[in-house]
């Protein structure tokens, strides 16, 4: 008995790890969030393999069959007005919007991250300080900025993507700074102060840790808003310029063909649905199975 109960310790699985589990099972069961990271792989897939499985590029013209209508020979999603291929320029189109989607994500999870746990951790005149201007930022509406800085930047993906990450971090910021002031007087943090610990050391070693599921869970909702974004601002002729297609601009391009070729709108405008619906339902399935309480239920 003595001999197995030490071997019992060594086997019986680490509560992090039990943890981890739990939450990976309730993901699994969550419905939407499978129904979601269906749209997202198969529309990532579609974007990625896609090119080289047509007969056909994004930029080649044939005028002879301008405005041919979906299904008509190998134009799956039929042509343009210049008799380019729908689907070529879809699927090329996806690569950039959900690349600007991913990395303008990125960048604005670590600005709002950053932003948001030095705040809620140090508090006084500099977490209120940081606050405010989060606050202030809010206060101007976000897609008012976003097209005043389009409009005297030149516009391509990189740019596109910075720009909508500078406007998109401050819901993040103040996520994380909320979370970081509820765990900055736990026992834990008290007594990684009392082993004389950086501050540093302790924001980003001892609370991130604590704070990556309410992250994660916004990081995921901001690709879709930054998918839609990017195509708002493509739409608007402020965004990614032609010949580089965009879901966006491919809108911008059909809105005077919406009676003759209604498809050149309708395809682009499924894929922008698609792909914002499916990122909002894996961060509503993230939400739920990141939340202990559903344990519960």
């Amino acid at each position: 008995m003595s001999d197995a109960a030490p071997l019992a310790v060594i086997a019986a699985p680490k509560p992090g790890l039990l943890q981890r589990n739990r939450t990976l099972k309730r993901f699994l069961r969550h419905r939407l969030a499978m129904v979601g990271l269906t749209i997202i792989a198969v529309l990532t897939l579609a974007c990625v393999i896609g090119p080289y499985l047509l007969p056909y590029n994004q930029l080649q013209i044939d005028i002879r069959a301008r405005f041919a209508p979906p299904f008509s020979g190998a134009h799956i999603f039929g042509t343009d007005p210049l008799g380019r291929d729908v689907a070529a320029r879809l699927f090329m189109a996806g690569r950039i919007s959900l690349l600007v989607g991913f990395f303008a994500m990125l960048i604005s999870t670590l600005i709002g991250m950053g932003i948001g746990i030095v705040a809620g951790y140090r508090g006084g005149w500099l977490g209120n300080a940081l606050m405010r201007v989060v606050d202030a930022f809010l206060a101007f509406p976000s897609i008012f900025l976003l097209l005043a800085l389009a409009a005297f930047i030149k516009p391509g993906p990189y740019t596109i993507t910075l720009i909508i990450a500078v406007t998109s971090w401050m819901e993040i910021a103040r996520i994380v700074a909320s979370e970081v002031r509820s765990l900055r007087e736990r026992d834990f943090i008290m007594a990684a102060r009392m082993l004389g610990l950086s501050s540093g050391w302790i924001m980003f070693r001892e609370i991130l840790p604590n704070v990556v599921g309410p992250i994660i869970v916004a990081a995921s909702l901001t690709v879709a808003r930054a998918i839609l974004l990017e195509a708002y601002v493509s739409f608007l002729g402020y965004g990614i310029q032609p010949p580089l297609p965009s879901w966006g601009n491919m809108l911008n391009g059909a809105q005077q063909y919406l009676q003759s070729a209604p498809w050149l709108a309708i395809v682009p405008g499924i894929a922008i649905t698609l792909a914002v619906t499916g990122f909002n339902f894996v961060g509503d399935g993230l939400r739920d199975a990141l939340d202990a309480r559903s344990d519960m239920h």
